[in-house]
């Protein structure tokens, strides 16, 4: 069942630093240009160390809330679509909120994880808020840095991730015939727990385990595996979102996909058929940043005007889990 609401503000951020590909072509002692033709990736921004994920979040909601021209305040959650937390204990979302002057405001806020899929199920949930009348208006965040947990020696992971934020604002609407989620499916194979992990922030390793610990905070990753994992699961599910949704792949008007890496995003390409200029690509420019990843493609696209009203456009994404979902929203 459709659910009306309109995306009224977008906001992004990223790090100050942006590290280009020759410096790492020089990390790897490769000759320049190797790292760009390997892995597709022209540059990355790289977190300061007082460009927490809170900080990150809170200027890209205020770019949003702004945007939306709300006054502070003036919504009733804030969800943290983080895949990575900044502690354990508060939630990314009340540092957030905090960040944002209003920790006496009361405003309810609480963190979503799906790791790379943490804004689409931010997007549902706050879908089904609007639909049950229990908001009006909601903030999403995704801010994410991956360079903390990075492994030098993995050049498959070291390459392609990038940090950043990006923010939307919400807001309920009645209008059945206008914007609004269209439908949306998730799936989970837990199968695949163990091709993408990281071990350590949890109960799993033990503070007293300072050796693991360590080794623990290192993300691991199988590429290839996770590759072939989305591969089997993403067509179906794509597809039957999408005739829900009345529209195919080669009619959908967009496709903003999470930026998991250059072959992935050249597999959803392939995917979709049509015309290759409808997928949102800014891998090249931005790696992968986890969740902030799709709804950064989501706020590039805003931005450069490839999101006219009543367009249907599809987000897709999968996760570490497994996990893949589809979305298909009218603006």
């Amino acid at each position: 069942m459709m659910t009306p609401f309109k995306v009224v503000g977008y906001g992004s951020y990223m790090p100050r630093t942006e590290r280009p590909s020759v410096e790492l072509d020089a990390l790897f002692g490769e000759s320049p240009g190797w790292t760009e033709e390997k892995f597709g990736i022209r540059t990355r921004s790289v977190a300061a160390p007082d460009e927490t994920s809170s900080a990150m979040g809170a200027a890209a909601a205020r770019e949003a809330i702004a945007m939306a021209g709300w006054s502070d305040g003036d919504f009733d959650v804030l969800v943290g679509a983080c895949a990575v937390m900044e502690q354990p204990i508060p939630g990314t979302s009340v540092l957030i909120q905090e960040a944002l002057g209003l920790g006496k405001s009361g405003i309810w806020a609480f963190d979503v994880n799906q790791t790379c899929l943490s804004f689409l199920t931010a997007l549902d949930i706050v879908a089904m808020g609007f639909a049950t009348r229990r908001f009006k208006r909601a903030v999403i965040v995704s801010s994410d840095i991956a360079s903390a947990g990075l492994d030098p020696e993995d050049r498959q992971t070291y390459a392609i991730f990038g940090d950043g934020a990006a923010a939307v604002c919400l807001e309920a609407s009645a209008d059945r015939d206008g914007s609004g989620l269209i439908s949306r499916r998730f799936e989970t194979y837990g199968e695949g727990k163990g091709l993408a992990t990281l071990r350590s922030g949890g109960t799993l390793i033990r503070a007293s385990e300072s050796e693991a610990l360590l080794q623990g905070s290192k993300f691991q990753m199988d590429a290839f595996g996770v590759f072939k994992a989305a591969a089997r699961c993403l067509p179906k599910l794509m597809d039957d979102v999408l005739k829900e949704a009345g529209v195919n792949r080669e009619t959908v008007d967009l496709v903003v996909c999470h930026q998991a890496s250059h072959p992935g995003v050249e597999h959803v390409r392939r995917l979709m058929g049509g015309d290759p200029a409808r997928i949102v690509d800014i891998f090249g420019k931005h790696g992968n940043q986890i969740a902030a990843s799709l709804p950064t493609a989501l706020v590039t696209a805003y931005r450069q005007g490839r999101i006219p009203p009543g367009s249907k456009v599809l987000l897709l994404g999968t996760a570490a889990g497994i996990s893949a979902a589809a979305m298909v929203l009218r603006f």
